[in-house]
């Protein structure tokens, strides 16, 4: 078949489709998936893959017992969850005991699970560990066989699992979570238990209920200090949007001058502290510290840090929350399904919603007891009615021919439905004694009471609500336990580092003629100050000045970058330093020609160029607030630089001419640019023939009679030098 009728028939095979029905057709069921049934938790505070795991194991009769091996939960719950082995194992790995990710595990393990707080300590393969039901979990499974929640198929239709577990506290708030979704996302803290059921209770029985004054403030598994904001805080309790900060524990070993860290945020690790540390060491940025390790045992978490001596470990600790992840956020996004719609909540729309969603599992169970009750009851009033004259009974059961006719003659005999003869026809010989009989006339008249009293509390949320808090009462006294997070109320920990968290001590900036750059600090020069230079190189420039300074590098393409000294690296008066082209990121072919450094923007920059012009620039002009690292037009582009200092106030320099003449000039004469590129103003009188020679300040010149050269108006010619002073200044 020819290529161009082939072309013609795959251009009629194309159908145009609309793209936002087409996503809507084939994106949507996915998202929606996704938000429903992966990523956000429901008003148990579980996710479909905690649940489906928890229940398995409910199912496998591990909420007693001995504890069995990993592999075989993870087994038996790809029954519900058909997502991978490893996948299930991860969400069992969460909610053990050994992990410590949870206040409230609801697994008990044994064997090694890793921990929360560490991003390296793998856990063991499942074969290798040991799971069972934690004796919390008796408050999740509670009456879920008495029909408290709806049941549904797994994902083949051959197994019935629970849409919601009735959850007897609020374990939404209890139990830590973070999904995405799409589009969405949910990230909900934990809280102390007890605090959450107080708060409950108060909430149900209290109209002027005051939530902070029971939920003090989110409690985490790995402790911490959480920096009460009062404002912050209320924020998250309305809108269950906002953030707050937690930070680390520590105290300070002065038996071994070392600073040990015990707690740790929440949202952090172990090893991205260390990591930030070891970084902030290497960049020269904290220099107290000669080491730091990870201790961790048995015992719990340890992060030492070794010091040097008359270091101040709080104030160490002030810089290192403001520079590393030891002192964290957590970013609140309260986001749960209610009946299978995201929603977002504050708290006490949580414990509104939660309520609701309890007090119908607890309505639902009660209506199962009353059935189960009335079924029990009406048999046993069938049989007391035979009871009265059980001779009669007898007789009836002993005269019928056929067995058939059993269950009827004895309907028609005591005026009964076939439920209570059946139950009848099926008592043993044996139990027709005097104290069976008493006894199941006793249990009618108990069925009786209770069936009144379930009706009475079925018919009224009040009672409901009592028979909640009485269970939450006992839950607080079974599982209660202090605060792990302690609650201070100091300012927060600052999100940038500060003036005062540098160190600051003296150092001396070198430039070589290569573009080699040292910086060295005035104790190590103390110790050595011979300095290594590359073959053929020479020290052009060097300046002492602060560690929190400023350097500025004009270069001769007109660029100035600029470097934070405290960012530079110390080096020793032994090396050979740093190539400057590295360490700034200079364009190809381009050199430095002045390296200044600033601890305020005072003073000015003085250039001096080839067509006899000079400018003055007030350093103000390279300051900037945001903290950029380069800026162009440093200086005039009109004629080739020769000369540039940086000066405080006005100064003397000597201008040399090719012709012999020269001039002594104050640049108080020149007035100060406009902008950083001005062409500056003419000092000397043009002539052929006559370029500059040399420029430096006055008194680098030798001379004795120095001010026979000044000059009081601009341009001038200058004076003639005698042989003696060309001679003596190297002319």
């Amino acid at each position: 078949m020819p290529k161009r009728v082939k072309d013609a028939e795959k251009a009629a095979a194309v159908i145009e489709q609309n793209i936002v029905s087409t996503l809507e057709t084939n994106y949507m069921p996915y998202a929606m998936s996704v938000i429903i049934s992966r990523a956000i938790p429901e008003m148990d505070g579980f996710k479909p893959a905690h649940r489906k795991l928890l229940y398995t194991m409910y199912q496998m009769g591990l909420l007693t017992g001995s504890r069995i091996k990993s592999a075989n939960v993870v087994g038996q719950t790809m029954r519900l969850n058909p997502h991978g082995d490893q996948a299930i194992y991860e969400t069992l790995v969460r909610l053990t005991r050994g992990n410590d990710a949870l206040l409230h595990p609801f697994i008990d393990s044994k064997g090694n699970f890793g921990k929360q707080y560490s991003r390296d300590m793998a856990y063991a393969a499942s074969r290798y560990t040991e799971v069972k039901l934690d004796l919390i979990c008796v408050e999740l499974f509670k009456d879920i066989d008495k029909d408290a929640v709806d049941m549904m198929d797994n994902y083949d239709g051959k197994l019935k699992e629970p849409l919601l577990f009735p959850t007897t506290f609020p374990n939404l708030l209890v139990t830590p979570n973070q999904g995405i979704a799409v589009s969405m996302a949910s990230s909900v803290c934990s809280f102390n238990l007890k605090e959450v059921c107080e708060a409950t209770i108060h909430f149900m029985k209290d109209k002027d209920f005051t939530l902070s004054r029971y939920l003090l403030a989110p409690d985490f598994s790995t402790g911490g200090q959480l920096i009460y904001d009062a404002a912050e805080m209320e924020a998250i309790y309305a809108t269950g949007r906002g953030g707050f900060k937690v930070k680390a524990k520590y105290h300070f070993d002065s038996q071994n001058n070392c600073v040990e860290i015990t707690e740790i945020p929440y949202t952090t690790t172990i090893e991205a502290i260390i990591d930030k540390i070891v970084q902030l060491i290497r960049a020269n940025k904290i220099r107290e510290v000669s080491d730091v390790r990870d201790e961790t045992d048995l015992n719990g978490l340890r992060i030492t840090l070794d010091v040097k001596k008359n270091c101040d470990p709080d104030h160490l600790m002030r810089r290192l929350f403001s520079l590393t992840p030891l002192c964290d956020t957590f970013n609140c996004n309260f986001n749960f399904l209610v009946a299978s719609t995201p929603k977002i909540m504050g708290v006490t729309e949580i414990l509104t919603e939660w309520v609701r969603f309890r007090t119908i599992c607890v309505r639902r169970q009660i209506r199962f007891d009353i059935e189960k009750k009335t079924e029990k009851a009406h048999l046993l009033d069938g049989l007391s009615r035979i009871l009265l004259d059980i001779d009669k009974a007898i007789r009836i059961i002993r005269q019928t021919k056929e067995d058939s006719q059993v269950i009827p003659n004895l309907m028609s005999g005591f005026q009964i439905d076939q439920t209570q003869a059946e139950f009848i026809a099926e008592i043993r010989l044996r139990h027709l004694n005097q104290e069976y009989i008493l006894n199941r006339v006793d249990e009618l008249d108990s069925l009786r009471r209770d069936l009144e009293e379930l009706n009475a509390i079925h018919g009224s949320d009040e009672k409901i609500h009592d028979l909640i808090c009485q269970q939450l009462r006992e839950i607080i006294k079974k599982y209660g336990k202090p605060r792990r997070t302690e609650i201070i109320t100091e300012e927060p920990c600052p999100d940038v580092s500060g003036e005062e968290f540098i160190e600051e001590y003296n150092v001396k900036l070198f430039l070589t003629a290569h573009q080699y750059f040292k910086k060295v600090s005035l104790a190590s020069l103390r110790s050595s100050s011979d300095q290594k230079l590359k073959e053929g190189d020479s020290i052009a420039r060097e300046l002492e000045t602060s560690n929190k300074s400023e350097a500025l590098f004009f270069s001769d393409k007109r660029n100035v970058y600029k470097a934070k000294v405290y960012e530079l690296a110390d080096c020793k008066a032994s090396s050979l330093g740093e190539y400057l082209a590295n360490l700034l990121g200079l364009e190809e072919n381009e050199r430095i020609v002045l390296m200044t450094a600033v601890s305020a923007y005072t003073g000015y920059m003085f250039f001096m160029f080839e067509n006899g012009k000079a400018a003055k620039v007030s350093m103000e002009a390279y300051a900037t607030k945001m903290n950029r690292k380069k800026l162009i037009n440093a200086y005039s582009d009109k004629a080739p630089l020769l000369y540039a200092d940086r000066i405080e106030a006005d100064a003397d320099y000597m201008v040399v001419r090719g012709n012999g003449r020269a001039i002594l000039l104050n640049s108080a004469l020149i007035a100060v640019s406009a902008s950083r590129n001005a062409a500056g103003i003419q000092i000397l009188t043009p002539r052929k023939n006559a370029p500059v020679q040399k420029i430096c300040p006055a008194a680098q010149f030798i001379t004795d009679h120095l001010e026979y050269f000044r000059i009081e108006k601009l341009p001038a010619a200058g004076h003639f030098l005698t042989d003696k002073e060309k001679a003596e200044n190297g002319l």
